[in-house]
């Protein structure tokens, strides 16, 4: 019975592991890696889900604010069979488009505007953050495993 209880919770389940082939350029938009999966029990996967999140923050101490937002995702609709301790690799190509504010389009138009408006953001402490996330559902789970990597982009 322990044992059920062990896998419907994804304990000693699949593991994902997610490898970002870094830096991601905004011109191409596209993000790219491959996802690990290994488990120490045979086990079906049924599909992965790979998104990629802009984590938007401003702000100081208290009045520190943060938002979130997701700015590209797949479905990888496919079913694997992660033997017991074997590593499978799957790459993934994940598109991605980024939303600027008036604030970061003013800023990339002239030279004259653009120090102005990075010295407000400084002010106001304004930073960007990207990760990718991806997780996998697994057959008769009711936890799915996942993995967050910092992406880098310019």
């Amino acid at each position: 019975m322990f044992g059920k209880v062990k896998k419907w919770l994804g304990i000693e389940g699949v593991k994902v592991d997610l490898e970002l082939n870094d830096p991601f350029s905004v011109k191409t938009a596209l993000a790219t890696g491959k996802i690990l999966l290994s488990s120490m029990h045979e086990q079906t996967v049924t599909g992965i889900r790979v998104k990629m999140v802009e984590r938007y923050t401003r702000g100081r101490g208290k009045n520190k604010l943060t938002d979130e937002y997701e700015i590209g995702s797949i479905e990888l609709e496919r079913k694997f069979i992660v033997p017991a301790e074997e590593i499978i690799e799957v790459d993934f190509e994940l598109p991605f488009e980024l939303t600027y504010s008036e604030m970061d389009e003013l800023q990339q138009s002239n030279v004259l505007m653009g120090a102005v408006v990075g010295m407000a953001k400084k002010l106001q402490n304004v930073n960007s953050e990207f990760f990718v996330i991806a997780e996998a559902n697994v057959s008769g789970t009711a936890l799915h495993p996942f993995d967050r990597q910092l992406a880098l982009v310019h």
